[in-house]
């Protein structure tokens, strides 16, 4: 069975988007700084993907309108892509952290950032109560 040439067309479109988008696209080449830090980009990839055609009729002499020999289609495709950076992860001194581009989530990367330390510092306090003989705060709360 022969090939449908809105098979072509949808194949030449993709092979296309294959080539422009790759994992590298998304998450970028890490770069180490001269302190041993390591900067990774992180971008948000879109893609979007459109094809159609149609048939001519056939005519009552039995020949296809407006073509006159070969097959009778019509048809086109198109795809777009639309990278945007998102924010770099830093990877040194012991942490790991992401700097968004834009501020708009800002509060919540602080927050998410900052939950760890803490944490940690949660944790130190019920040590010391434990060390201390007393479960709750070691010093009265006024």
């Amino acid at each position: 069975m022969a090939e449908h040439p809105i098979e072509g067309l949808m194949k030449t479109a993709m092979e296309s988007i294959k080539e422009m988008v790759d994992v590298n696209t998304v998450v970028g080449d890490p770069v180490e700084t001269p302190d041993g830090s390591v900067i990774i980009p992180v971008s948000r990839v879109a893609c979007g993907f459109a094809a159609g055609g149609g048939e001519y009729a056939v005519g009552a002499n039995g020949k296809n309108q407006g073509e006159s020999s070969g097959a009778p289609f019509g048809g086109g495709s198109g795809a777009g892509v639309s990278v945007q950076p998102m924010g770099f992860l830093v990877v040194g001194n012991g942490q790991i952290r992401l700097l968004p581009v834009d501020d708009s989530h800002a509060l919540f990367d602080r927050l998410i950032d900052a939950a760890p330390q803490m944490l940690n510092q949660i944790q130190s306090m019920f040590n010391r109560g434990k060390n201390a003989g007393t479960t709750g705060p070691t010093q009265p709360i006024v």
